[in-house]
């Protein structure tokens, strides 16, 4: 959406807003409008940091792609374009922080005919996601697990759940022990992973959280990994860096053994390095109805 477009809608919006004093239902237009708006100056603010680095400009960049649908920001588009670019093999996911299955890295892929695993470390959460996405489990095209992940276990639970060797995507945002339970991933070899960064340590820091299995995040900044230290764990691993989502909140990592000619390279956190941005919002439209679970194909 073109700065001009905006500026136009939001003059637009403050002539109705005008306009509307005094007449029935005033109070609830006027609410409307301050949503419009709200959303209108977060399309500016968007626009603003794409606009001010050609990074964001380059044909290979992910984020021309990204949108959100039910991911927390525009990771469904930014996942979508990295298939495109690289291929799948079972569509098969493994994703740990799933929450209550409402807005996370998978569900869109679930619904698009995916089969994968659910591991969440709330009870209250993987009972709900077990309530409301009971016809995919019972269908055999997801499993939910109640577990804490750990280095020592995360193996275990891949076998246990009979997940392929080489799925495609890993997804990993547990607040915490990132680092550790995928440095300990290593009889599964996932196309993609998505992990969480600690963007606040900027693009060059090398840190790591200490090992903590009793770790729970308590909204400081002692949390995960710095990107590059992630970086630096992915090429261990054979993985390539090919970008970060504009929250500041996700690494994107492909296997180096695809085709990486249809990524921006350098595939160093120096290229690809958000800071964080927890303050944008992408919004799918609206609000989500936990019922049109119902409505999704099996």
């Amino acid at each position: 959406m073109h700065m001009k477009y905006i500026e136009r809608l939001a003059r637009w919006f403050r002539t109705t807003q005008a306009a509307a004093q005094g007449t029935p239902g005033f109070q609830e237009v006027i609410a409307s409008l301050q949503q419009e708006q709200t959303w209108i100056a977060h399309c500016s603010l968007v626009m603003s940091i794409l606009e001010s680095n050609d990074y964001f400009k380059h044909e290979l960049c992910l984020h021309r792609y990204g949108y959100k649908v039910y991911s927390q920001n525009e990771e469904d588009g930014l996942l979508r374009r990295i298939f495109e670019n690289v291929g799948y093999t079972n569509r098969y996911f493994v994703e740990f922080g799933s929450g209550e299955g409402f807005e996370n890295n998978s569900i869109y892929l679930l619904l698009n005919g995916w089969t994968g695993v659910w591991i969440e470390g709330s009870p209250e959460c993987a009972s709900i996601a077990t309530r409301y996405f009971h016809r995919f489990v019972e269908n055999k095209r997801l499993r939910i697990l109640n577990e804490f992940v750990s280095p020592q276990n995360i193996e275990k639970l891949f076998q246990d759940a009979g997940v392929p060797d080489e799925l495609d995507l890993l997804s990993i945002d547990i607040d915490g022990n990132d680092y550790w339970v995928w440095q300990a991933v290593s009889n599964f070899r996932p196309r993609v992973v998505v992990i969480e960064y600690n963007a606040g340590l900027g693009p060059i820091a090398e840190w790591v959280m200490t090992f903590n299995p009793n770790h729970r995040w308590k909204g400081s900044r002692n949390f995960g990994a710095s990107l590059k230290s992630l970086e630096n764990l992915g090429k261990m691993k054979a993985y390539m860096l090919v970008g970060c989502n504009l929250t500041g909140s996700n690494a994107f990592f492909v296997r180096s053994d695809l085709d990486m000619n249809k990524f921006l390279s350098p595939f160093d956190s120096e290229t690809h390095y958000q800071p964080p941005r927890y303050y944008l919002r992408f919004f799918p439209g609206h609000p989500i109805d936990p019922g049109e679970v119902e409505s999704f194909p099996v």
